[in-house]
């Protein structure tokens, strides 16, 4: 028996390449009508048996974690990079990651607002705390330069201060080149 986590992330792994392939195709109009036929009858297969709302509000019995439907690091959404986030001692942390042609704004480079998804998601994660989730007040950002698409990139973050209920968090994205991208957030704990 299949991995239920497994089949659902080689899923999302499909439907990534998917997109990327639907992007860039040049095949000629008839073969692109036959294969949107095909993907409507296995979107339609899929359709058949849903959760409902969103994954993150569904109760799991299968192991996978509510941000398995999450936009960055979701490992069933087609639409995340995945983002894969390492923790250091520190607090500090980072990814790694090359986005690819879904994630096009200006030509050749990734859009800003996939940029700041991005940032705002590391520099959270230097203030989330096993039990106690940091949502974000502010975020601000300055572009340094374009973003290259098909590049390793880095994203990369660190606590500066905490006061009371505050983290304060800078970071960046950053190629071999150096920062596209370098950002500040105020991140909130909830009390209660």
């Amino acid at each position: 028996m299949t991995d239920p986590a497994s089949a659902y992330e080689h899923l999302a792994i499909a439907v990534r390449n998917l997109i990327d392939a639907t992007i860039r195709t040049e095949l000629e109009p008839d073969a692109v009508a036959s294969a949107a036929a095909q993907i409507d009858a296995i979107t339609a297969r899929l359709s058949a048996v849903q959760m409902p709302g969103s994954f993150g509000q569904r109760s799991s019995s299968d192991g996978q974690s509510a941000a398995s439907g999450n936009v960055v690091i979701g490992r069933r959404n087609p639409s995340a990079p995945p983002l894969v986030v390492h923790q250091e001692k520190d607090g500090s942390v980072w990814a790694e990651c090359v986005f690819g042609a879904a994630y096009e704004g200006p030509a050749g480079h990734v859009h800003g607002g996939v940029c700041a998804v991005i940032l705002d998601h590391v520099l959270g994660a230097t203030a989330h705390k096993p039990g106690r989730p940091a949502y974000t007040g502010t975020l601000t950002l300055r572009y340094h330069r374009g973003t290259p698409l098909h590049k390793l990139l880095r994203a990369e973050a660190w606590i500066d201060r905490v006061e009371g209920v505050k983290t304060f968090a800078a970071g960046q994205l950053k190629d071999s080149d150096g920062v596209t991208v370098s950002a500040q957030g105020v991140f909130i704990h909830p009390r209660g």
